[in-house]
């Protein structure tokens, strides 16, 4: 009988022990995902920020807008993160992943860049711009579809009657001209 209890109370304690290493390990997973991920900066903070954030690497994320610039083996790609937009400088093969870039007629995909902040980019006649180390398609673009508004369809075609009305007006009231 005792030999049965001690080797109950074994079970207990491995079993114990087996739970206490799940906790913690849950727990550390917990951590590490809270600190794997940064956090995109925004562009009015790198803006204003410009001089603390030179040099160094940082996250940006927004929509890809107007043309994808391909320069030989790079390329220059606009983002914009809906307050300003920042020009991206990236190998250009990283651009084969962009399917849409924003324009009247198109939603663009959604990125996250990460690589260097120059506050006045020496390779790049001063300006301000990251140069990327990799590119993430967090959202894909769409095209928009444009709505035709009835109601200002009706109020241009109510115009367009008055107008001729008013013409019509003023070549009747004209009077011929007397030779």
């Amino acid at each position: 009988m005792r030999r049965f209890r001690s080797q109950k109370s074994e079970f207990r304690s491995q079993k114990s022990k087996i739970g206490l290493f799940f906790c913690l390990l849950s727990s550390v997973f917990c951590l590490l995902s809270s600190v794997c991920f940064a956090k995109p900066i925004s562009s009015t903070q790198l803006i204003e920020h410009a001089k603390e954030y030179d040099n160094k690497t940082v996250s940006f994320q927004g929509e890809v807008i107007g043309d994808i610039m391909r320069r030989g083996n790079f390329a220059w790609v606009n983002i914009n993160d809906f307050a300003n937009a920042i020009g991206i400088w990236l190998k250009a093969d990283l651009t084969k992943e962009i399917s849409y870039a924003g324009s009247y007629k198109f939603r663009g995909d959604v990125v996250l860049v990460q690589g260097t902040f120059n506050r006045a980019c020496p390779q790049h006649g001063g300006d301000l711009d990251i140069h990327a180390n990799s590119l993430e398609i967090i959202g894909t673009g769409k095209a928009i579809a444009e709505k035709l508004d009835i109601d200002k369809y009706k109020a241009s075609l109510g115009f367009l009657g008055v107008v001729l009305c008013f013409g019509i007006l003023r070549l009747l009231r004209k009077k011929p001209r007397k030779k």
